[in-house]
């Protein structure tokens, strides 16, 4: 499918036609410097002057004008995608355009007043130059829509976040998502066995912790304002500086806008955001210049321990932007200190690195490092494109197949030598109930789990025994328990908690295993292809039930020639959607 893809920067559009089936990108073109003097388009090696009042209307019309003139009869374009910064809460997957869409999207411009004013203004106008093909809006907010409760929410009251909509949403997401499949690919991989901080560093920044393909964490919140050093952004500060600001230097709420958002980063320290003025500066001896990278640096390592810390440990640091990418100063800085992660960088290999879209990735780690360091090139462009294509090339799924919902009660699998010290040697699992999954059964036996703070008996055991022990909790378990299992799939047991485990006959402590299941599709080959799906994507499920319909995101897919279609949801997730049994749900959403 051949695709425009739109990425409206606050000061740049960037546009890429794109084969997404070869993924060849078969005209480039780039306007930066909108409104300046130094405005002007590139296409390809071409670098043509612009007027400086070109604003982003004026230049997405010269985009146009340029692709009709210079795309070859034989690759019309399909379709758009167009960049949207901020999705809020309501746009948490690639979604079609509209008039009420964009008038949606619109709502949410003050959340993101740099760039989502800019993106609607030309996605209108594309849309009337380029009426006859569909339009398709991918959120930079959507791929951290995974964020745990614990990482989204401020502590603030909760009527008043609730009903003003403040929470932390998370931006770069295209990029974000893009890194993480490039290292998977690179390392050969699966993307659901990396713990990576992925680092955006441009004149927009930030870090994503992503855990085994989903983001958990990330350095900007509720706008792209929070977070790391940019480069005319502030990044974190104390709230209470703002307060001080409009209470003892005279500054509004819009002025107090344009001083953290425009005025403040790099710029503010140092009177400028270009980091190769600043290095060179900083060589020639300007303080200034020094501190202002020294700063920059310091954040971004800060948060990459934090995010380690979060995950349990890192396998990946990751390096992409125009920053990230082009810097091995910046780069070099950043990587001090960080022996403790086992994050050795090699300087040759860091001096060298040069990336494009021929070679994705390059490894700039020390033989003798336990975590990769790489460095990315970034193609938000392609990403975009990709997960417009896969929602236009979904839209003939068959809705019609339905998905049986089976509610998966708090349940252990557990190896044949703990069975042996819970009912002694030799103890066999008497099966009580065949389960919808072959070769699966609900024994007869039951637990009782023990944890630092509580204890649940009459826990189910599943048969027949596993290699590893595994104990699956609801959330409201975990605090009947006291203990924080995170969220995963099935058999992803690293840096999880243990438990005590007590029957009648005997008493054992596991040292891991206790898990919240992550919500799942187990479906067969068959149906995967009915459904568009593959296997380990994460996709959307839409439940009609008496009164609490519910669309559940983040629902992963497993495909297997055991599998029978259905899927498994905790107690407390089929409460919030008032599941009873024999209900089923419709899947609307298959990702790129």
């Amino acid at each position: 499918m051949r695709i425009f893809a739109l990425n409206c920067g606050s000061s740049s559009i960037k546009s890429v036609l794109i084969d997404t089936d070869s993924r060849q990108r078969l005209l480039d073109m780039h306007i930066d410097s909108l409104g300046s003097a130094e405005c002007r388009l590139l296409i390809d090696d071409e670098r043509i002057p612009l007027d400086a009042g070109t604003d982003a209307q004026a230049g997405m019309r010269r985009l146009i004008q340029e692709l009709r003139s210079r795309r070859r009869g034989d690759q019309p374009v399909q379709a758009v995608a167009h960049r949207i910064v901020h999705g809020g809460a309501k746009f948490v997957r690639p979604t079609l355009l509209d008039d009420d869409t964009l008038r949606a999207i619109g709502e949410l411009n003050d959340l993101a007043p740099l760039h989502n004013p800019m993106a609607v203004a030309a996605a209108t106008l594309a849309r009337q130059e380029l009426p006859g093909v569909p339009h398709v809006a991918v959120f930079d907010t959507a791929f951290h829509a995974t964020l745990p409760r614990r990482a989204r929410e401020y502590a603030l009251p909760r009527d008043i976040a609730q009903r003003l909509g403040i929470r932390r949403y998370g931006f770069h997401g295209t990029s974000h998502g893009q890194v993480a499949r490039s290292v998977a690919a690179h390392l050969e991989m699966d993307l659901q066995a990396l713990r990576i901080v992925s680092c955006h560093l441009g004149n927009g920044a930030s870090v994503a912790a992503i855990e085994y393909g989903r983001s958990v964490e990330t350095s900007m919140g509720m706008t792209p304002l929070e977070g790391l050093v940019m480069g005319t952004r502030s990044g974190d500060v104390d709230p209470g500086v703002l307060l001080h600001l409009m209470d003892h230097g005279g500054y509004t709420s819009e002025t107090l806008g344009q001083l953290l958002n425009g005025d403040s980063g790099l710029k503010g320290l140092a009177g400028t955001n270009d980091v190769r003025q600043l290095e060179q500066r900083a060589a020639d001896g300007d303080e200034i210049s020094r501190l202002a990278l020294t700063l920059y640096a310091h954040r971004v390592r800060k948060y990459i321990g934090a995010y380690a810390a979060v995950m349990g440990g890192v396998d990946v640091v990751a390096f992409t932007g125009g920053i990230g990418q082009n810097s091995a100063l910046m780069r070099h800085r950043i990587l001090q200190r960080l022996d403790f992660l086992g994050a050795r960088f090699d300087e040759d290999r860091n001096r060298d690195a040069q990336v494009d879209a021929e070679t994705v990735v390059c490894d700039i780690s020390d033989e003798s490092s336990r975590t990769r360091l790489l460095v990315v090139s970034a193609n938000e462009e392609l990403e975009i494109a990709l997960q417009a294509a896969a929602l236009l090339e979904t839209a003939d799924v068959d809705r019609s197949l339905r998905i049986p919902i089976e509610i998966s009660a708090r349940h252990a699998h557990l190896s044949q030598p703990t069975i042996e010290k819970l009912f002694g040697a030799g103890y066999r699992l008497s099966p009580r109930a065949e389960l919808s999954q072959p070769g699966q059964f609900a024994a007869r036996e039951s637990v009782t789990l023990i944890g630092p703070r509580g204890r649940i008996e009459k826990v189910r055991l599943m048969g027949p025994p596993r290699d590893h022990d595994q104990v699956e909790i609801s959330r409201s378990d975990e605090f009947i328990l006291g203990v924080d299992a995170p969220v995963r799939i099935s058999g992803d047991l690293r840096n999880t908690p243990g438990i005590t485990l007590e029957s009648p006959a005997g008493r054992t402590t596991i040292a891991s295993g206790v898990i919240c299941a992550r919500r799942h599709i187990h479906m067969n080959p068959h149906d995967a292809r009915r459904l568009g799906v593959r296997d380990h994507d994460s996709v959307s499920v839409r439940i009609d039930s008496d009164g609490r319909d519910l669309v559940f995101n983040d629902v992963s897919v497993r495909v297997s020639e055991k599998f029978e279609l259905r899927l498994h949801l905790d107690t407390d997730e089929a409460n919030a959607a008032g599941v009873r049994p024999g209900d089923t749900c419709e899947l609307i959403r298959s990702p790129a």
